[in-house]
């Protein structure tokens, strides 16, 4: 099966890449700088021993010299155009983050608001449970029975009264409970 040209250029610029992180690598490190010293070192050595003439020592050693200049710059940019994408990327995941953040920020201003609502509520129906004891006490004890004359038998009104209890304690629970997840 024959590869399309545009995953084989895909490939070999990946490949291209590698091996011009190595080199960058490689060039910024100490054994670089122990291989370039001793190879200065042969060249100018090698016309005190009349093996090449010093002007064709300077001269290959010259063009030797320029050319890894060049790809050293080659390489250097590239470095620079890859650290450029990734800063550009960090950008982008920083500015998604500080959004998620401000979503959860107003989430969390709407529960305190419903917490606030519903702690409201659960003392407006303590007041009225707490009236509706006061009613009742005073209904059985005798003291104004002609204000409060309940429609259903006494029993139900102290059943009733429990069951608002009840309610107010788990609403309360879940206020606190509530509370806690913030």
């Amino acid at each position: 099966m024959k590869e399309s040209p545009h995953t084989l250029n895909g490939r070999n610029q990946d490949r291209l890449e590698r091996i011009a992180d190595a080199a960058t690598k490689w060039i910024g490190s100490t054994a670089s700088l122990v291989v370039h010293t001793l190879l200065f070192i042969i060249a100018f050595a090698l016309p005190m021993l009349h093996i090449i003439s010093f002007d064709e020592m300077l001269l290959t050693l010259t063009t030797i010299v320029s050319l890894e200049a060049i790809y050293l710059a080659i390489f250097i940019q590239m470095s620079v155009n890859k650290n450029s994408k990734d800063i550009e990327e960090i950008q982008e995941d920083v500015e998604e983050i500080q959004e998620d953040i401000e979503e959860m920020q107003e989430d969390v201003e709407e529960i305190q608001e419903d917490v606030e609502e519903i702690q409201e509520d659960v003392e407006e129906i303590q007041e009225d449970v707490e009236e509706l004891q006061e009613e009742l006490e005073e209904e059985t004890s005798g003291e104004n029975k002609s204000v409060f004359k309940p429609s259903v038998p006494e029993f139900d009104h102290k059943d009733q009264i429990l069951h608002i209890q009840e309610l107010i304690t788990r609403l309360q629970e879940e206020v606190a409970q509530l509370r806690s997840e913030k």
